[in-house]
């Protein structure tokens, strides 16, 4: 059944005002006329700003309404859905046909070509009146980030404003350290998804000179940096433990979630700048080949220096049983919600009814006896569908019940986490990889083990003595399946150069595709996906934003 579209209220991005919720956990003063100089006079007030101008205008669908009613419905989902890790056939926002590429070649070497790719839809829709109509998809990524920007912006400008008990430096430094991880956060979103971007460090800035996608990532490290050393000079952990634990609301305070140490902090940190430089940049892998080349990608290869700062980084990450940035969804109150307000929400149920579907392109990375797949997929139903590519799997609710097995999908209140940020076992797949790189394979393998022991894979752990190539296989692998759903698929593909024109050396090899009137099962497609690498930047924000003389390019000229 196909989904109402929705309308989004259309606002300057750049002038965007920080709205408070009235809700429970985020509201400031005044629920009815809330306003900073008259709400915001103590740190009570601040930490209330805080939670609002985070959780609800950043990461929230705030103003917005879109499918579902987080960043990680909408949002996440284009990267999932470009991913090729789900389709779908709801109209919404045109989830329907962000991920159609050029074409694909099936078994029979029949090339079926598409009418409307993702490259031509996405420009033509890239315009106002369609942000306004709910169909430009380039609009929601950057208007949510620059809204949690904006945020961390008034927090800090009010910092020194309000007045303090007790340890006023350590609670001072506590807010300014989580408002600029928060900006390292948007920013790292924006650079790693938009060819160009604007920086703003102040409360409702105008500032139309355009900087391109490596400034934008360069100052998500500094932001990050900025966190980072903030934390280490804090002089009483006590009171930042106090702080931290009311600006994370009780919903982030679940499962892997919780008040982070300072020290946890900081590797949270340290997962995230690896990120940043893993994901904007090329490794390519394409057919199974790790001497694969890609021609005219907007980003440069991986270079020793890359891998050995991801290694620094990784070593230094996220452990097996830090806390991290997770939420759950609550019966109110919160910012996302059990039924649609993940990715994972909305690929759970059976295929017919659900919003997204579970790919073919994802189950394929299963290993025989992988449990995690017995535990979470059923072939209960085939869904056919030409323009997305038909499924036989659907995700099953909560899982079969499998005790310490990984559940992917759940609508049930409380029961699933969503990770906003990073996590052990993305942080354990890039040291994976930066072995790998480096020649230390067995090291690269053992990671790998952990993350299926982690999972409750009940695989028979690989052996140390895989080939370089064996064990990038597993590790591409394992990274699709572990990973899904945390708004990484589709850099992975990027990065490893799939999305790419398969004349510049790019295209994916060896795929499952359901095709045609008898629902044929392929077990060796070919798809070009020939997507842009990085979004242009939104009409929303060039068009009432102009980029003034000296601006960098605002559209990819890949």
């Amino acid at each position: 059944m196909k989904k109402i579209i929705k309308k989004v209220v259309l606002f300057l991005l750049t002038t965007v005002l920080l709205i408070t919720s009235c809700k429970k956990d985020l509201n400031v003063g005044n629920p009815n006329q809330p306003t900073i100089k008259d709400n915001v006079t103590s740190e009570v007030g601040l930490i209330s700003l805080t939670l609002g101008g985070v959780y609800n205008n950043g990461l929230g669908n705030g103003n917005l309404n879109w499918l579902g009613n987080s960043f990680f419905s909408l949002p996440y989902g284009y990267s999932e859905l470009l991913g090729d890790m789900v389709s779908a056939e709801a109209s919404n926002q045109i989830v329907n046909i962000i991920n159609v590429p050029d074409y694909f070649i099936l078994d029979n070497l029949t090339r079926i070509t598409t009418p409307s790719p993702t490259r031509t839809v996405l420009r033509t829709n890239n315009n106002r009146a369609s942000s306004a109509s709910g169909v430009n998809p380039f609009y929601y990524h950057w208007v949510s980030m620059y809204a949690l920007n904006n945020a961390c912006n008034t927090v800090l400008e009010n910092i020194e404003k309000v007045t303090y008990s007790g340890d006023a430096d350590s609670k001072k430094k506590t807010i300014k350290a989580f408002c600029y991880w928060w900006k390292g956060y948007a920013y790292g979103q924006i650079g790693s998804m938009y060819y160009a971007g604007l920086i703003n460090d102040l409360p409702n800035q105008v500032n139309p000179n355009y900087v391109g996608k490596d400034a934008i990532i360069a100052q998500s490290n500094s932001c990050y940096s900025q966190s980072a050393s903030l934390l280490t000079s804090i002089s009483s952990a006590a009171t930042y433990t106090t702080v931290m634990t009311q600006l994370i609301p009780i919903f982030c305070q679940v499962g892997n979630g919780g008040v982070l140490t300072i020290d946890e902090f900081k590797r949270n940190i340290n997962t995230m700048l690896a990120r940043n430089i893993l994901v904007n940049k090329l490794n390519p892998f394409v057919n199974g080949s790790l001497a694969s080349t890609i021609s005219g990608a907007s980003i440069s290869l991986m270079t020793a220096a890359d891998w050995t700062s991801v290694k620094t980084l990784t070593t230094n990450g996220i452990g097996m049983g830090d806390k991290v940035f997770s939420a759950h969804s609550t019966a109110a109150n919160g910012f996302t919600s059990a039924q649609n307000g993940n990715v994972a929400a909305n690929t759970t149920g059976p295929n017919a009814g659900t919003t997204f579907k579970v790919s073919e392109r994802f189950l394929q990375n299963f290993r025989v006896g992988d449990l995690r797949k017995l535990n979470n997929f059923n072939t209960s139903n085939l869904f056919s569908s030409a323009g997305s590519f038909g499924t036989r799997y659907s995700q099953i609710d909560g899982g079969n019940g499998a005790v310490g097995v990984y559940v992917y999908g759940s609508k049930a209140v409380g029961a699933l986490e969503v990770y906003m940020a990073g996590s052990y076992e993305e942080n354990a797949l890039m040291l994976a990889e930066a072995n790998l790189m480096s020649g230390a394979v067995p090291a690269c393998v053992t990671l790998i083990n952990s993350v299926r022991t982690y999972q409750g894979s009940g695989l028979v752990p690989l052996a140390t003595t895989l080939t370089q190539l064996q064990a990038m296989k597993e590790l591409v692998s394992e990274r699709r399946v572990s990973l899904v759903y945390r708004g990484l698929s589709y850099f992975d593909s990027r990065r490893w150069g799939w999305i790419y024109d398969i004349s510049k050396g790019g295209g994916s090899y060896g795929n499952t595709i359901i095709s045609g009137a008898l629902n044929t099962v392929n077990t060796n497609a070919t798809i070009n996906y020939n997507f842009l690498d990085y979004w242009d930047v939104p009409a929303d924000e060039s068009e009432l934003n102009p980029p003034a003389a000296g601006s960098a390019p605002i559209k990819n000229p890949n």
